[in-house]
């Protein structure tokens, strides 16, 4: 690892602390609700939020098991200069799996974070675009993580028009060291997106999180299906919403259907 890579953990690290530890700034007073759910519409918005997205999933293995995971996903923007932001997003995953197949017992941990950073330039006319790497660090349980060090690209194209906002981000990740007993990591991660926030800060979304895996050939395929509504408790704004995710892929012992829920804190500048 370089000395960059840790000093720009160490920097996404303090900028989140301190949007914690200070809470929301004036700014928060000046935009309203509905703006603020438009800005969470955006993957590389100019705020910092902090998601914890709780998913369920069923009946996948022959054993029909369960899985619970709790998704950590700060993102912190940092601006580089007039016309440029840089915004790292990160996934955290807490995980906890039932048995999905005989004499398979069930398994409880973390599983390896995925960091992307976003390089993007200011949106003209509605159009953001962004790119950069991502990085996968395994940091995982043995049972839960790949126990590889991945890096790759990762790209975002939105379109805001009024309420409207869609899109796609996509990344892939190949993996370049770790326990070579292991499988390599060589995946593509493609997720479509459609929201509509209504003047009431209400957002109806839409999206697919597919991911293909050029290892196995296998396709993992869940559309989630979400409504979320920003609310104010003092001067914390926070967004809070549930859904439900069907899983399109057919391959043997996939799961079925879920479940997810959402609250996002948000620190506007």
């Amino acid at each position: 690892m370089t000395r960059v890579q840790p000093r720009l953990a160490g920097a996404v690290g303090w900028r989140l602390a301190c949007a914690l530890l200070v809470g929301p700034g004036v700014a928060a007073a000046q935009e309203s609700e509905e703006e603020l759910a438009k800005k969470l519409s955006n993957p590389v918005s100019s705020m910092i939020s902090v998601p914890l997205q709780w998913n369920y999933d069923c009946c996948y293995g022959p054993n029909d098991g369960q899985r619970l995971t709790l998704n950590v996903q700060p993102v912190v923007p940092f601006r580089l200069s007039d016309d440029w932001n840089l915004i790292v997003r990160t996934i955290m995953p807490i995980v906890y799996q039932g048995s999905p197949a005989p004499g398979v017992g069930a398994q409880s941990g973390v599983s390896d974070i995925t960091q992307s950073f976003f390089f993007a330039p200011e949106a003209k006319d509605g159009l953001t675009w962004a790119v950069g790497p991502v990085f996968l660090w395994p940091v995982g349980t043995e049972e839960l993580g790949t126990q590889k060090w991945g890096a790759g690209p990762t790209a975002l194209v939105l379109k805001q028009d009024g309420p409207a906002s869609f899109g796609l981000l996509a990344n892939h990740i190949w993996s370049y060291a770790g326990d070579e007993d292991r499988d390599d990591v060589n995946q593509t991660f493609l997720q479509p997106f459609y929201s509509y926030t209504t003047k009431s800060a209400t957002t109806y979304g839409l999206n697919l999180e597919s991911t293909y895996n050029w290892e196995t050939k296998t396709w993992s395929i869940p559309l989630n299906m979400t409504i979320t509504k920003v609310y104010k408790f003092g001067e914390q704004r926070v967004s809070i919403g549930a859904g439900a995710r069907v899983h399109l892929e057919d391959e043997p012992g996939a799961p079925e259907w879920g479940l997810r829920a959402i609250a996002t804190f948000l620190f506007p500048d």
